[in-house]
């Protein structure tokens, strides 16, 4: 009853306010001493909710309801400016003066302005819910969601912070046709694998790549989204299932600051700094530093990780047409790499407890990576836009490990030995470094009753293996003399091998032995080994792309018609006499199509075609085969968006089509175990379905089901045609909802829900491996004591064994068991 009441009341507001100008004000005797209450709404006279209000001389602010109501509490008989903005509104100041008793009615109406659309990324973003209306993954100018023909997922820093989550690769889980392909930078979208190393995740919407091994925090980041389907037309080579785009999180113009602190299971420690707000008097620049500490153990045996997370963020505006913005996230890790959980060779997954891991005590994996970039909008003229943006990532890796051959040991006649796994070593150090420059303008006008938004830009990108990247590495068995080693066993020449007592091969690597686990992780001394040094050769490429892009509106139908040119040049034999140029070039079109059905329902269609080379840079391997040709893909994808509850919900459902030609697959050769091997075309068909939002004020929900059909469907052997492909779940099913208490007694306090349901997967196209289907859930609770929250978060409550994914039944990658994290955080 009271809820009607408020709204009755709400209505009533609305009803007066719109009886007055834009910024009216007036004196009200019924109201309390010091109170500034009023509405905000659009020209159209809709309610705007979540609003900042801030009072910036007394450091105090609020948020306007889901009904655009606010209220503030002041000094009597004094004047104050207010400051109200959000995303996609002009900015607007207004000072008042309260009188000595009673206080203030307001109305405030923002003005739409799409140059503020565009700065979103720049300045950051305000809204503090689980949903985020604007984009701009897909378009490359600031774009409703709803109005974007194509698929996409994300997840807000409020839904990450909720589940207590800190990496990527478990936010995905939120996702529609997302998951896990190992726990390394991973994933598979819509059945297509797309991995941190490849150079095709982007960074605020800029190429880069991670270290592939681990993963950095995530306290750094906005949000993470997946624009589902090739991207070619604006990002250029990409994974045909999706691009994953991290955003960072960016200055505000009001003060926050927040600190958290988290203990958990497996001797987790993590400590969180997020600050933010105006540097100078005039806010023309901001700042914003976010910073990050964990030192944590595994469920895992032997590994560990300690990160640290340095990432300021500074923008500078010197007037409202122009903004200049620069990031750096700096990632400092100390780990040992976690190759997978192996198996008896018997088939059976529980013959191994899901903790083992291959390392020992003298491991480690020690990387730094940094992405630096400097950024510009500028507003040339009311219809006219430019925006330019650079960004470098470095990476370097030290690495020393024990890891499995992919393979058992074997005896004197050649047969695997069921509890031994065949054992190497490696020594590795490398460095990588990318370049990427976008630029671009923003232009929006009419040709009669057409409304146009063109994006035309250049990019160009680079990346290089510099010279000096090598490993040494100890594999194989001892040659006879005792003085070498031959990579395989043949029983057929015996006598090339030093043989054991029993007549069996003596391997250079001591095998690992599943019956005595705690032997085998022991400190090894490895000053016996033989090693042979691999070259990480040094690679090169450059590339040059022109696009252009244009957003027709016209009644209710909006089109978008884009194309890219794009000439990829590839230095085969980098820094050699043999070196030689190759290039390569690629049209890469795009069609979409919006039907707005009713004020709060959009339809689309989409079709857009990718590309991905597949030369001596992007492999890296001599030993993988080749030359191979570029992968062809592209998609038909048809769907809906709709919005619910007074735009606090939204849906949307995809059905789609994708089709890839010339992917690469490991040939299975035991004398080359690096060679690939090129298919001739793979399809992926599905459906997809995704709620987010909140049902109520106080009550969150986001969740999400997928089929995917994802099969090759011209291979080299008929009994790998139309089988499911690796890691590709058919069905998954995703939901979370966090309810907290408005009022009463139990007010502050907050409980939280969710399960994750993954299909049965392939572990291989040429091996009859998998994984089985898993269940999963997790909770929370939550209670909020003025600017301090205390959170609780139990994962997988029933302790349930399941695997996120894996290659084979030597390298699987096991999910956590029941864990618990709890974290105290402090806003000020």
């Amino acid at each position: 009853m009271k809820s009607i009441f408020l709204s009755l009341v709400y209505l009533a507001l609305l009803v007066s306010f719109q009886l007055v100008q834009a910024q009216d004000q007036k004196k009200n005797a019924d109201l309390p001493n010091g109170v500034i209450q009023g509405l905000v709404q659009d020209a159209a006279g809709h309610f705007l909710p979540a609003v900042h209000i801030t009072v910036p001389s007394h450091h105090t602010g609020t948020s306007s309801s889901e009904t655009g109501v606010f209220q503030l509490q002041l000094e009597s008989g004094r004047s104050y400016t207010l400051h109200f903005s959000s995303v996609g509104y002009e900015t607007q100041k207004h000072t008042v003066r309260l009188p000595a008793t009673g206080g203030i009615d307001l109305t405030i109406v923002l003005a739409s302005t799409s140059t503020a659309l565009q700065q979103v990324e720049i300045v950051g973003r305000k809204e503090t819910t689980y949903k985020t209306s604007s984009t701009f993954i897909g378009s490359k100018s600031a774009t409703q969601i709803k109005d974007l023909p194509q698929s996409v997922s994300y997840a807000s820093k409020e839904l990450i912070a909720d589940q207590g989550l800190m990496r990527v690769g478990e936010v995905v889980k939120n996702f529609s046709g997302v998951t896990q392909f190992t726990f390394y930078d991973d994933l598979t979208i819509r059945g297509f694998r797309i991995n941190g190393q490849s150079n095709t995740q982007l960074l605020n919407g800029l190429r880069t790549s991670t270290g592939f091994w681990k993963q950095p925090l995530a306290n750094y980041l906005e949000r993470v989204e997946v624009l589902k389907g090739p991207s070619s037309a604006l990002y250029g080579n990409a994974s045909p299932g999706g691009t994953v785009n991290r955003v960072t999180k960016k200055p505000l113009d009001e003060n926050r600051k927040s600190v958290s602190i988290s203990l958990g299971s497996f001797n987790t420690l993590r400590t969180l700094l997020d600050f933010t707000g105006p540097a100078n008097k005039d806010s023309s620049l901001l700042y914003r530093i976010n910073l990050g500490y964990e030192d944590a153990q595994s469920f895992r045996d032997l590994q560990f990780d300690k990160n640290l997370i340095i990432a300021p963020s500074f923008s500078f505006l010197p007037n409202d047409k122009t903004r200049i913005n620069f990031d750096l996230v700096y990632n400092n890790s100390k780990s040992r790499l976690d190759r997978g959980q192996s198996i008896m060779n018997t088939n059976d997954l529980y013959s191994t407890p899901t903790s083992l891991a291959l390392s020992t005590g003298n491991d480690y994996l020690n990387e730094q990576t940094y992405n630096v970039s400097l950024s510009l909008s500028r507003k040339l003229t009311n219809w006219l836009s430019f925006n330019a943006a650079y960004m470098k990532t470095g990476y370097s890796e030290d690495l020393y490990e024990h890891r499995s051959a992919n393979a058992y040991g074997v005896d004197a006649t050649g047969a695997t030995q069921p509890d031994k796994i065949a054992m190497q070593v490696f020594m590795r150090k490398r460095n990588r470094y990318i370049d990427n420059f976008s630029g671009y303008f923003n232009l929006e006008g009419s040709t009669g009753p057409l409304e146009h938004r063109i994006v035309a830009g250049y990019d160009y990108g680079s990346e290089k293996l510099p010279v000096g990247g090598s490993q040494l590495q100890a594999s194989g068995y001892r040659n006879a003399a005792n003085n070498g080693f031959i990579a395989t066993y043949n029983p057929a020449n015996k006598s090339r091998y030093l043989l054991d007592a029993s007549g069996n091969p003596v391997p250079n690597v001591p095998h690992f032995d599943l019956s005595n686990i705690l032997n085998s992780q022991r400190i090894q001394d490895d000053s016996k080994l033989f090693y042979a040094q691999r070259s990480f050769d040094p690679t090169y490429y450059y590339l040059n792309a022109g696009y252009i892009q244009d957003q027709i509106k016209i009644g209710r139908f909006q089109a978008l018609l884009g194309v890219r040119y794009e000439n990829y040049t590839d230095f085969d034999k980098y820094k050699t006499k043999d070196e030689k140029k190759t290039n390569q070039s690629a049209w890469l079109p795009r069609f979409g199509l919006v039907f707005t059905a009713t004020s709060n329902i959009n339809l689309y269609a989409t079709y857009v075609q990718g590309y991905n080379p597949q030369t001596a840079s992007n492999i890296a391997n001599p030993n993988a085969g080749g030359p191979f040709k570029p992968l062809e893909s592209n998609m038909v994808e048809v769907g809906g968006k709709s919005s619910w509850f007074d735009d606090r919900l939204t849906a949307s459902f995809a059905v789609y089509q994708i089709k890839q030609k010339n992917t690469l697959y490991n040939a299975n050769d035991p004398q080359n175990p690096d060679l690939l091997r090129q298919i001739g075309a793979e399809e992926s068909r599905g459906f997809e379905f995704d709620i987010i939002g909140r049902i109520l004020p106080n009550w969150s929900v986001i969740a999400s089901y997928s089929f995917n059909k994802a099969q090759i469907t011209e291979t080299l052997t008929e009994a790998e045609r139309n089988i499911q492909k690796p890691n590709a779940p058919r069905n998954m099913f995703n939901f979370w909802t966090r309810y907290s208490i408005p009022q009463g007694a139990l007010k502050g306090l907050g409980v939280g829900f969710g399960t994750n349901f993954v299909d049965k997967r392939n572990l291989s196209i040429s091996l009859d491996q998998s994984i089985p289907s898993f269940q999963i859930f997790n909770a929370a609770l939550y209670y909020n004591v003025g600017r301090v929250q205390l959170q609780y978060n139990l994962n997988n409550l029933t302790n349930k064994t399941y695997w996120v994914g894996g290659y084979d039944y030597i390298r699987l990658f096991p999910g956590a068991p029941s864990n618990s994290l709890v974290t105290i955080n402090y806003t000020f």
